[in-house]
This record gives structure tokens, C-alpha cells and sequence, in this order.
């Protein structure tokens, strides 16, 4: 496995150099198999860019280069640059105090990414799909405020119980969705009567409205 980047400058630049290639170029060289399916596979490509460059977060609730605050954000594209499908950030607490935003999940993981765009079209076999130029994003004030605004929503609905009545339609730029392998997973939540109760295990994403503004802003920039 690659070393640790010991800079974010070092992390953007081994992230850059893997643009062009394809997923299976990368896969060979770290000597992973591809799965069968990417149904089967869900997250393998993501997992192989963390791996190609020396992420060590894990399934930890921390940023994936923990000691650089960076969190990496694989994100399938058309081939015109716009994101295809929603990013998962991170689980939702169902059955624990809100606290405050700024020592949430969210924030920690969504206040430094780098993301890394994927070809994404249905018609381009998963292994030959090519990895775009990464970039480096920090919220701004507008966008820290919108995601702020929605967790505040979103943590509110859970905690009055509303959980089974939130869809993706509620939040500007997060959402809170199902996230769970099976219909049969549960987790423990809270009910609208205040008791415990069971529900599907949720996890909070942003919607690919916002990580196309998000995109194009940081290739504006570049």
C-alpha cells in the first residue's frame, strides 16, 4: 500500500497524476481483483482510490487522511463534468443527542475534500472507466451555512421521531436516506411517541445539484 501523503499539496498531486487512467489500470497495479459486479462491488472503486493514494481512515467516522483533515470523495460524472447520483457522507444518529454542527460527522468529513471524479455513463464497462483531475474544496460561507441549515432540519426530524416520514425530497443540499445492505437491517431510533423504536439504519448524503455547483466552482478555480 502507498505511504501517507505528508501534505495536501502531495495528496492533490498523487491524486492528479491518476487522472486518465483507467479503474482496472489502477486495480492491476495495486493487485486487487475487480468484482464481478459493481452491483456486487458497490464501492470498490472508491475504496481502490483511497488505497492508490494511502488514505487511513477506514470505516472510521474521521476523514479519510485523518492526519491532513482531507476526506476523499469518489464522484461518478457524465461526459460533461455532471455528477450522476447523490455522495454518501457518512451514518446518521438515530438514537443519540444532536449536539452541535460543528462537532458533527458532517462537518468534520465535508470541511476539507478532495474529490475525484469517475466516468460514470452506464455505457462505458465499469473496469475501462477513466479517473478525471481531482480537486480540493472547502465549504464557503454560503455553502457552510446551507449544509448547516439542512443537518439542523434533518437532526430535528430525528429527533421528534419523524425519521419514516423524512425522504430525499426534505434539504437543500443534504439529505437523509436509507442506507442499509438489505430491507431487513435495523437500527435503534427514536419513535414519534419519544420511545425507542426500529428503522432502517439512514445515512446522509448531498445532492448532486449541490456537487455540481460544488465542481464547477473548484474547476473555475483551477
Amino acid at each position: 500500500m502507498p505511504e501517507t501523503p505528508r501534505s495536501e499539496q502531495e495528496l492533490l498531486a498523487r491524486a492528479r497524476a491518476l487522472a486518465g487512467r483507467r479503474v482496472i489500470d489502477v486495480a492491476t497495479q495495486l493487485q486487487l481483483s475487480m468484482p464481478r459486479s459493481m452491483r456486487a462491488g458497490k464501492g470498490f472503486v472508491g475504496q481502490l482510490i483511497e488505497r492508490a493514494l494511502g488514505a487511513t481512515a477506514g470505516s472510521l467516522s474521521e476523514p479519510d487522511f485523518q492526519h491532513l483533515g482531507v476526506e476523499m470523495k469518489s464522484i461518478p460524472v457524465a461526459a460533461d463534468g455532471r455528477p450522476l447520483e447523490s455522495t454518501y457522507v457518512c451514518v446518521a444518529p438515530l438514537a443519540e443527542p444532536a449536539g452541535r454542527f460543528e462537532h458533527s460527522a458532517v462537518a468534520r468529513k465535508l470541511a476539507r475534500v478532495l474529490w475525484v471524479p469517475v466516468q460514470g455513463e452506464r455505457g462505458i464497462d465499469p473496469a475501462e472507466r477513466r479517473l478525471g483531475s481531482a480537486v480540493l474544496w472547502s465549504p464557503d460561507e454560503h455553502e457552510m451555512a446551507t449544509l448547516r441549515a439542512d443537518w439542523e432540519e434533518l437532526m430535528e426530524r430525528i429527533a421528534l421521531g419523524r425519521v419514516e416520514e423524512t425522504t430525499a425530497r426534505h434539504g437543500v443540499a443534504l439529505q437523509l436516506r436509507p442506507k442499509a445492505a438489505d430491507s431487513h437491517a435495523r437500527r435503534s431510533g427514536i419513535g414519534r411517541d419519544g420511545a425507542p423504536t426500529e428503522t432502517l439504519p439512514r445515512g446522509f448524503y448531498l445532492r448532486a445539484s449541490f456537487t455540481a455547483a460544488v465542481l464547477r466552482r473548484c474547476f473555475l478555480a483551477v
